[in-house]
This record gives C-alpha cells, sequence and structure tokens, in this order.
C-alpha cells in the first residue's frame, strides 16, 4: 500500500521540487550562487556540530525513573522524597574523562555518572562519577589536573609523564589512583558500575534542620571488569562497546537498575570526624555513617535522538531543588560555576530551555533575549520586565528560605594539605585487596608508569611506600626496579 510522503521543504517552509541536482548554467556549467536550498544545505552542515565537552566528551544515555521505597522525609523537605512509591522520571549520562568524542568506550579512566531528575519543584541534578572519591580536593587545580589528562601541546599525544608528574606532587591523588589502577578502574559497561554524588551535599528539613548527606547508587548487575589486556582486545573489536550495550540492553528489555542509598551526617557533627567531611579526596566509613536504603533507579528508554537528547544534556550541581543544599566542598563550590559556565558557552545562553534540560514544572524568571531566543521568556505581562515590581510579576517566596550554613569560617588561603592525611584511606582500600587484586593493581600502575622518567617514578614510589612498603614494592617489582629511592 502506497503512503503518501511529506513534501519536503527549506528551513523557511518553501516546497523542494529537486533534492539531488543543484542549480547550473547548462549541464556543465558552474553551479549558481542562487541556489539557496543548496546554501542552506552546506552551511547547515558547517554548523551541525556543537563544540564537545572540555572533560567527560564520550558519553552514553538513558531515560528511566526513580521510585522512592523508603521514608527519609525527616531529613528533606525535598518533594522528590516525600513519600514511598514516589516516582520521579529522569535522565542519566555516563561518561569517561579524559577521552575525545571519538575515543574507545572500555579504556582505563574514571567514569561520569550524571542524573537529570525532573521534580515537580525544578531540575535536580546530581553530577558525580564512579568512584566517591576525587584526584583533587581544591578547585584551583581543576584546570592543571585536567591538561595532565589531554594531549601534550607539542605532540598532541597523551603524556604518561605530564599524568604521574601531577600525580606524585599531589598526595591527595592517592585515594582515587588506587581506585583508577584497581579492578575496578576498568567497567566492562555501564550498568556494570556504581555511581556516587562523590561531594558532600546537605538535606534540610521542614523544621529547619541541616544534615550532611552522600549519595551512592549501588549496581544490581553486579560488578564486572576488564584487565588491561582484556579492554586492547575489546576496542580492536569495536570502540563503542559502552553505547552499544547500554542501548541493546535497554531496546531489549532487560532494563538495568540501582539501589539508591544515602549516608547521613548531623550538621553539628562535622567537627568531630577525624578526617574533613568535605574533602572530595575522603570517604566516610560505612562503620561511622551506615548506608540507609532510600529507592531503585531504572533505566527503561532510550534516546529517540541522541544529537539532541544526549549530546545536549546539561547537567550542573547547581541544579537543586528545596530540601537539598550544598556544602564548603571546595571542589563542589567551584563546581557550581563552572559547569553552567560550560553549558552556557558549550549550548548557548538558553540552555536550559531545550526539550531535554527544560523542567516539568513551570518556569518564571526575568532572564532576557541573548541568542537563539526561540521561546516565550518574558513574564507574559510587558511591563513585568524587572524585579521587584508592582505590576504582579513573579516574585520572591520566603517559604522556600534555606537555613544557614553554620560552619563558615575566616575566610583566607589556605594550604589544602594542612592536617590533611593523605595515606591513611588509601591504606585501609589497600588492606582490602586480596593477593590477586594487588598483584593486578601493581601490573596496573607499572603499565600505566612505562616511559616515565626515574625522577618522577620514585617520587610516587615514595608516597607509595608511606601508604603501606607492599605497595611501594610490588609497583617496584612491576617495572623491574631492582633499587628504590631513599624513603621508599
Amino acid at each position: 500500500m502506497e503512503t503518501r510522503m511529506k513534501t519536503m521543504t527549506t528551513s523557511g517552509g518553501a516546497p523542494i521540487a529537486d533534492n539531488q541536482n543543484s542549480q547550473t548554467a547548462g549541464t556543465r556549467g558552474p553551479v549558481m550562487m542562487q541556489d539557496y536550498q543548496l546554501i542552506e544545505k552546506l552551511a547547515h552542515q558547517n554548523r551541525e556540530r556543537i563544540p564537545e565537552r572540555v572533560v567527560h566528551a564520550k558519553g552514553w544515555g538513558a531515560y528511566g525513573t526513580l521510585t522512592v521505597t523508603e521514608d527519609i522525609s525527616k531529613y528533606t523537605r525535598a518533594e522528590i522524597f516525600s513519600k514511598v512509591g514516589k516516582q520521579t522520571p529522569l535522565l542519566t549520562r555516563f561518561s569517561t574523562v579524559a577521552g575525545e568524542l571519538g575515543a574507545a568506550d572500555a579504556e582505563r579512566d574514571v567514569r561520569g555518572f550524571a542524573i537529570k531528575f525532573y521534580t515537580e519543584e525544578g531540575n535536580w541534578d546530581l553530577v558525580g562519577n564512579n568512584t566517591p572519591v576525587f584526584f583533587i580536593r581544591d578547585p584551583l587545580k581543576f584546570p592543571d589536573f585536567i591538561r595532565t589528562q589531554k594531549r601534550h601541546p607539542k605532540t598532541n599525544l597523551r603524556s604518561t609523564t605530564a599524568m604521574w608528574d601531577f600525580w606524585s606532587l599531589s598526595p591527595e591523588s592517592l585515594h582515587q589512583i588506587t581506585i583508577l589502577m584497581s579492578d575496578r578502574g576498568l567497567p566492562q559497561t555501564p550498568m556494570q558500575m556504581n555511581g556516587y554524588g562523590s561531594h558532600t551535599f546537605s538535606f534540610y528539613n521542614k523544621d529547619g534542620e541541616r544534615f550532611w548527606v552522600k549519595f551512592h547508587f549501588k549496581t544490581q548487575q553486579g560488578h564486572a571488569h576488564y584487565t588491561n589486556e582484556e579492554g586492547a582486545e575489546i576496542i580492536g573489536q569495536s570502540r563503542e562497546t559502552y553505547q552499544e550495550e547500554l542501548f541493546g540492553t535497554i531496546e531489549r528489555g532487560d532494563f538495568p537498575k540501582w539501589t539508591l542509598y544515602v549516608q547521613i551526617m548531623p550538621e553539628a557533627d562535622a567537627g568531630k570526624t577525624s578526617y574533613d567531611p568535605f574533602d572530595l579526596t575522603k570517604v566516610w566509613p560505612h562503620s561511622e555513617f551506615p548506608l540507609i536504603k532510600v529507592g531503585e533507579m531504572e533505566l527503561n528508554r532510550n534516546a529517540d535522538n541522541y544529537f539532541a537528547e544526549i549530546e545536549q544534556a546539561a547537567f550542573s550541581p547547581s541544579n537543586v531543588v528545596p530540601g537539598i543544599g550544598f556544602s564548603p566542598d571546595k571542589v563542589l563550590q567551584g563546581r557550581l560555576f563552572a559547569y553552567a559556565d560550560a553549558h552556557r558557552y558549550r549550548i548557548g545562553t538558553h540552555y536550559e530551555a531545550l526539550p531535554v534540560n527544560a523542567p516539568k514544572c513551570p518556569v518564571h524568571h526575568y532572564h532576557k533575549d541573548g541568542s537563539m531566543r526561540f521561546f516565550q521568556n518574558d513574564t507574559g505581562n510587558p511591563d513585568a520586565y524587572y524585579e521587584p515590581n508592582s505590576v504582579g510579576g513573579p516574585s520572591q517566596d520566603e517559604s522556600y528560605r534555606e537555613p544557614s550554613l553554620k560552619t563558615t569560617g575566616i575566610i583566607n588561603r589556605y594550604d589544602h594539605r594542612d592536617g590533611n592525611d593523605d595515606y591513611v584511606q588509601p591504606r585501609a582500600l589497600f588492606n582490602l585487596f586480596d593477593t590477586g587484586q594487588k598483584a593486578r593493581l601493581f601490573s596496573n600502575i607499572a603499565a600505566a608508569m612505562g616511559g616515565v622518567p626515574d625522577e618522577i617514578v620514585q617520587r610516587q614510589l615514595v608516597h607509595f611506600e608511606k601508604i603501606h612498603p607492599d605497595y611501594a614494592r610490588g609497583v617496584a617489582d612491576a617495572l623491574g626496579l631492582t633499587a628504590l629511592a631513599k624513603g621508599a
């Protein structure tokens, strides 16, 4: 049965009679400048891409839901957690950190784990990683750290020397290095890794009580990881294994799930721990702050258009809702600016008006005009274009005021290493590894140190020795070193 096809048009709506042949002066003549259809197609193709993300460029995503299974309303007034059984639609994006858009999926790297919850009080973005810690504790170091993960300005190649030079001069990175170089540094699929908010955030309830909180998404699919050798073999077969696995799994109806847990710390207890609870290089031991089950996340729908819904998806930790707040975590404070600013540059002034980023609740603000104003961004009243006003424009609501933070002190540039032990938590993690896990850790580090100058290698071995002598000796043996520098 014939189906009537829709008539193709230009972007201005004019019907197109011929989309196979450009206008020329005769069959062999030059192309005519008046061929506006040709000009439109070529000009649009030149603009089909937007700048890739500086970090987390290669990503994979899907839609799903969060279902609340436990009551935590005593900790937060957030409507998303208001009752058991409540469901909230969401979008996830997983990613590697260092690789560009064309990089292979199965590389040893930290994975991004970002979730956008479309709540009735606005969008809440939880933008974390598949590890509970990170390499730095001060945002001033982030641009320099990322440069060591990217390409050398002269060779345009990745530099293991730069990477280990930075790490060996930044002992706060040891906890994350140990995770990255362990078995969990190379998950087989996005479904087989945990997700963490990583930072310390805060909850506050209807009574104005604040609690510090960490978010954990535990995979229900079980953990599975590649060795370096297996990863190299997989990359030789396909560079798109994460996309293939995530997309295929959901298309088959085998919907992946994660269990959401939180760790809760009363606000006043922040000064009672032996470590800084706002330090991104530290975890909160479960023995001190046990996991509290909250609900279940399920991914159950693929995007219809990858570019529109995944590439243009914009996540920022600055997107919070009433009942969820921030903390004195320095790196979090830096990200609150940097992420939204990156989206304004990469996508455009009105990036949050794009369908994938737009809240599902009503939006009322006074942000005006700018490039690509493709929607109504006024208040509906031409006289209400500033605030405060007396003509009935949107106004503040004191009932949503967040309780004040009680942990601020004298403002200064404090040494972020002063009073911090960067060896105790990596030591605890190292001691959890069995003999095989330790052997693979040593091997992975040695492989990652190939070609690194001896001075930097020895400097890093000193840090490993401070974690545990067996750590330094194991890496040295894997490197084929018979002698260690003094102190290692």
